[in-house]
């Protein structure tokens, strides 16, 4: 019997190897957390959006702001940037001002312009609908976008941290991607954990350098009243705003503590654990839909969002996927053989890539140190770079809330004589910063109007501090299209220019929803401050113009 009890005895061990090895063979039926496959193809067109985005703002609008006859052209620009450095193109210029524009013709720079916005929308355009991307495209969106923005911010002096938190963030992005391949699941390039981390760490980054410069700024942020004037006087109010700056003092306040709470507590959930880690990307990218329904802050929040994305492993953003096809179908088949212990040997290419990526890392960490010195500052600065590839950043934003909107309102008459009482002004009208009292507040971002965002400065400060208001102001003198391009409404067309442009300080507030204002068909209240700057002519500006190398403007004839 002995033998037949053994027999039995191993065949029962037997089966149990047999019924074990088997349940490893069989094919997972659901996502299991801890991978991040379909995390890099949402972050991948995520990034790819914006990107697309900030290309086409930017082929619509760079021409007339630094193209051949912008506002500040860059050519010019980059002629002083040359002189600065010793007259040589070369490692002074590129530090200086990072820029492929510095080996292109510039005697079209209007084409190179265009070239790099177009080839970036191509670019953006086909990983936002393929949802796969190589290290090689990455890299050429980055460098691209980096030579538009270096040149743009130092000429307009714009310094928005949307700039530079896309820059950083389509950093991160290069090194998600194969080198080479084009695939949503390219198996020998897992993503690295590391690379994910660096985007969780940016979101901490923005965050509490977000929440810190407001508890270190303005005091209305300390005593919880800043939300009863935000969405009144933020650059570009949307029609939401309109009725959210109406809520009751009481909502303002609870606004106001859940800044502080996404802002400064939230942040932190992002080191404690899977879980808490998805609750602190749910939270933030809530918090940034809210921030796009209540006002146009370009593509800001939607950036804000991005980075936010990297909270979420593959289990947990299945569902965008469809079942049994295309990429979640591949990530189960690579999850079924690491459960069944049959993940392919790393090939010398896979070793090298984690040296990158353990680089990567350390590149992070290194920058970070002056960024984090900056948020444990009490003399901490937003939106600033320590680097001038803007690898790493520093960001935040609203450090100081506007209590009172102003704005500037440009006028043109046909009347010989300005200082004739019987001077008939009629107004230019931008694409989306208010004017007109009886024009609804525009639906915009992602998109927004660099112009529109610049008048928003200019308006609390003096026409000294912003030249560029002098030369729009020449420009329209002249009737010029390109600048009239960038804006909504010219009382004049299809007539002769003005003789006289002024400009015209107001101050602006919402109307009371329900009153008789309101049933008028007025979004605005305005009261007059007084003039920006005083009437002035074409003949009037010629020595404004030639002393800051502008060339004068030119009478050209009206469109039909």
């Amino acid at each position: 019997l002995r033998p037949l009890v053994e027999s039995e005895h191993f065949g029962g061990v037997e089966g149990k190897h047999s019924s074990s090895d088997a349940e490893k063979e069989k094919p997972l039926l659901s996502l299991q957390p801890g991978t991040f496959w379909l995390t890099r193809i949402v972050l991948l067109r995520s990034v790819a959006f914006i990107y697309f985005v900030a290309f086409s703002v930017a082929y619509n609008q760079n021409k007339q702001l630094i193209g051949e006859h912008g506002l500040m052209p860059c050519k010019s620009y980059l002629r002083s940037v040359k002189r600065y450095v010793g007259g040589k193109i070369g490692m002074a210029a590129m530090a200086y001002t990072p820029s492929v524009l510095w080996f292109l013709d510039w005697s079209d720079m209007d084409a190179n312009l265009d070239g790099i916005a177009l080839l970036g929308m191509a670019l953006s355009g086909f990983v936002l609908v393929m949802g796969m991307a190589n290290m090689v495209i990455m890299l050429t969106l980055w460098v691209l976008y980096h030579s538009l923005v270096n040149v743009i911010d130092d000429l307009l002096i714009v310094c928005a941290g949307w700039e530079s938190q896309l820059l950083e963030t389509g950093f991160l992005a290069i090194f998600l991607c194969p080198v080479w391949t084009l695939s949503q699941v390219p198996r020998r390039c897992p993503p690295s954990l590391i690379c994910i981390w660096t985007f969780r760490w940016l979101i901490v980054r923005i965050m509490l350098g977000a929440g810190l410069i407001k508890i270190r700024g303005d005091k209305c942020w300390r005593d919880l009243t800043c939300m009863d004037y935000h969405y009144e006087t933020q650059p570009v109010p949307n029609p939401m705003s309109y009725y959210m700056h109406r809520s009751p003092w009481w909502f303002h306040r609870f606004e106001t503590l859940s800044n502080h709470f996404v802002e400064l507590i939230v942040p932190f959930f992002t080191f404690l654990g899977r879980r808490m880690c998805m609750v602190n990307g749910a939270i933030q990218i809530l918090f940034q839909v809210v921030l796009i329904v209540s006002g146009n802050l370009s593509f800001l929040n939607w950036l804000t969002i991005v980075p936010s994305l990297a909270c979420f492993d593959d289990a947990s953003l299945g569902f965008l996927f469809r079942s049994g096809a295309g990429a979640k179908k591949a990530v189960l088949e690579i999850q079924s053989e690491d459960v069944a212990g049959r993940t392919p040997a790393p090939t010398k290419g896979m070793l090298i890539r984690r040296v990158v990526n353990i680089s990567l890392g350390i590149l992070i960490g290194y920058l970070s140190i002056p960024v984090l010195m900056n948020l444990l500052s009490s003399r901490q600065v937003m939106n600033t770079s320590f680097d001038p590839l803007r690898i790493v950043n520093t960001y935040g934003a609203f450090g100081s809330i506007t209590k009172e909107r102003t704005e500037v309102i440009f006028q043109g008459t046909l009347s010989p004589d300005p200082k004739d009482p019987e001077a008939l002004w009629e107004e230019y009208q931008f694409m989306c910063k208010p004017g007109d009292v009886y024009r609804r507040p525009c639906l915009l971002s992602p998109y927004h109007y660099r112009l529109d965002w610049l008048m928003w400065f200019a308006a609390f400060q003096t026409y000294e501090q912003s030249e560029w208001v002098i030369h729009i102001a020449g420009r329209l003198l002249s009737n010029d299209s390109t600048v009239l391009s960038l804006l909504d409404h010219n009382p004049f067309q299809g007539r002769d220019p003005p003789r006289w442009v002024r400009g015209e300080h107001f101050r602006y507030r919402f109307s009371q929803p329900g009153s008789a204002s309101a049933a008028q068909g007025k979004w605005w209240l305005r009261k007059r401050i007084g003039a920006y700057f005083p009437p002035v002519n074409l003949e009037g500006l010629r020595g404004y113009f030639q002393s800051r190398n502008w060339p004068h403007p030119h009478i050209q004839q009206n469109r039909k």
